[in-house]
């Protein structure tokens, strides 16, 4: 299996010699940006705000626990105004703060089932919405889009810092 990896490898980097394989970044983000102000105003049966959603989407898909300090970057809020979320958040059950055991000083935000069931009711209602639009495509988009699927979660990745 590593071989036809390699062989893949071998080809993408001949196809990018080659030219044949250049992506316009503008018009990529340009057709990310608008299929996200449509996605993430899909209707959905929780009402949460943007932030809250991202904060417990980021801890849901984190390898474990985060600081405060981590999410401010992470979520671009300030450290009062994530602060006050997260209270809240814990205050609905939502998360947890508990001790870092490898400093006292700080605490890790651990996000509870009931946070993950949060995420998981979002995505399949998000994913009832989608699937009547795309039964609209064409075979050929929708394979298109299949196609495409690997190479934008290594890019969601990339942007994430992950390897």
């Amino acid at each position: 299996m590593d071989d036809q990896h390699d062989d893949q490898d071998d080809q993408d980097d001949q196809d990018d010699q080659d030219g044949q394989d250049e992506l316009d970044a503008d018009a990529f983000a340009a057709a990310i940006e608008s299929f996200n102000r449509f996605y993430i105003r899909l209707p959905t049966l929780e009402r949460l705000s943007f932030t809250t959603l991202s904060v417990l989407d980021t801890l849901a898909f984190s390898p474990g626990p985060m600081r405060l300090t981590d999410l401010t970057k992470t979520e671009q809020v300030s450290q009062p105004g994530l602060t006050q979320l997260v209270t809240r958040l814990e205050r609905d059950g939502l998360v947890e703060r508990r001790p870092d055991p490898s400093d006292g000083r700080a605490v890790l935000v651990h996000i509870t089932e009931a946070g993950r069931r949060i995420g998981r009711s979002r995505h399949d209602d998000r994913t009832r919405h989608l699937v009547p639009l795309i039964a609209r495509l064409t075979p050929a988009q929708r394979r298109a889009i299949a196609a495409a699927l690997p190479a934008l979660t290594r890019l969601a990745d990339l942007g994430r810092g992950r390897p």
